[in-house]
């Protein structure tokens, strides 16, 4: 049990320096973020896991679905951090786990986030708090 808990600990390290960012960077400032300006306004969540991850792979229907539920209204994007062209853009955003929903406003800033896994009903609970109410499906925001 204890060797368990040294090897969860060096795990763990080794995750926050893999994704740890070289330097501060301005969520705000990155061409990610800047399409949501380009993209009629629009909110975004944006999801960073990988492919290989378990809570990330549970994430995957739920982005799915609400990519499909909210076209038009509600930007949804999953960025796999483990594949070697997408490295440099996650640690951009400065994430310590996987997976990490980042909640950004139509005006392109970082709002709120989430790590770990989140149901689609916490996701749009979690929007109307931040003051975008997509479960009215025939209105827009």
């Amino acid at each position: 049990m204890k060797y368990l808990f040294i090897i969860a600990i060096i795990f763990g390290i080794s995750a926050v320096i893999f994704l740890a960012p070289e330097k501060h960077v301005n969520i705000t400032n990155t061409a990610e973020v800047s399409s949501v300006k380009i993209a009629k306004g629009l909110p975004k969540l944006l999801d960073l896991g990988a492919h290989k991850c378990v809570a990330c792979k549970k994430m995957e229907p739920v982005l799915e679905k609400l990519k499909k539920d909210f076209k038009g209204k509600l930007i949804v994007e999953f960025i796999d951090v483990w594949l070697p062209e997408n490295r440099k853009k996650a640690m951009g955003y400065k994430i310590q786990y996987i997976p990490t929903q980042i909640f950004i406003s139509k005006d392109g800033k970082e709002i709120d986030r989430h790590v770990g896994f989140i149901s689609e009903k916490d996701i749009l609970s979690k929007w109307k708090k931040l003051g975008y109410d997509f479960s009215k499906k025939d209105k827009g925001n």
